[in-house]
């Protein structure tokens, strides 16, 4: 596959008001890309959108609700008359919720929306335009949890593991006809949602905890070619093998993790 040049395309971030997807919005920005940088969080979209017009990029802020059929709809119509185009979308919008067996259905439910449902939504929409055009690019940042699992949070983790599996599919079925699909599997990075994970933080920084900043370097990079895998620990290859090749060894292992976590909860 050729690779794609972000100068003078039309680019889609979800998420953008803060942490990855905000990083991901000022990277293509930077490059030359139009971004449409939506959020739930109209503030968060509005400030992205003020720093990217700071450093001289083009941007639209989009009030946008990745969590309903409706309101990803809305904003691809959005970004279709803002852009003309879109010719990349980076489905980086994602939710953690609830944690263990007592997570409620409502979460759940948010969480199949947010980190699933949304991608399926948007693919619906964009992907038959881009095999008539023979291109178009479908990132989603899935998450290490989307290849191993991620200790206490069971939404989390299966959505994401979902969201990975989605993509595989986008990626078997379109590939031949030009469309690209990648998948953003990092581990701890600096932002809110790491900051909310409370005991979680250490275990998710057991690699090192990386700047959101470094990770949108890294997956803008990665339009030069069409790598599925964005690893952003390169770490997460070598779990990812265990857990495939190895795997009552890998879930000892993580079982042994569990254990840790939960004496680190009972001494508080």
């Amino acid at each position: 596959m050729p690779a794609f040049d972000p100068n003078g395309r039309g680019v889609v971030v979800t998420g953008a008001g803060n942490g990855i997807g905000a990083a991901l919005a000022r990277e293509l920005a930077a490059r030359g890309a139009r971004v449409v940088a939506s959020d739930i969080d109209a503030d968060g979209a509005a400030r992205t959108v003020a720093e990217i017009a700071a450093a001289g990029g083009t941007a639209h802020a989009v009030t946008g609700d990745a969590a309903s059929e409706e309101g990803v709809a809305a904003l691809i119509a959005t970004a279709r008359r803002e852009l003309g185009t879109i010719d990349a979308w980076y489905a980086n919008a994602g939710v953690d919720r609830g944690r263990g067996l007592d997570t409620p259905e409502s979460e759940w439910a948010l969480s199949l929306d947010v980190n699933v449902m949304a991608h399926v939504r948007a693919a619906r929409l964009l992907v038959p335009e881009w095999v008539a055009a023979g291109e178009g690019r479908f990132v989603v940042t899935a998450s290490a949890a989307g290849l191993l699992t991620m200790i206490g949070a069971p939404a989390y983790s299966v959505t994401k593991h979902a969201a990975v599996a989605f993509a595989e599919w986008l990626s078997v079925t379109y590939r031949h006809q030009g469309v690209v699909v990648q998948a953003i599997c990092p581990q701890g990075v600096r932002t809110g949602m790491l900051e909310r994970s409370g005991e979680l933080e250490e275990l998710l920084s057991h690699d090192s905890a990386l700047d959101p900043g470094d990770v949108a370097t890294l997956a803008v990079d990665a339009l030069g070619g069409d790598d599925f895998l964005i690893l952003p620990h390169p770490e997460v290859a070598g779990y990812y093998a265990a857990r495939a090749t190895a795997t009552d060894k890998w879930l000892h292992g993580m079982n042994k993790l569990q254990q840790r976590f939960e004496t680190k909860e009972n001494e508080r």
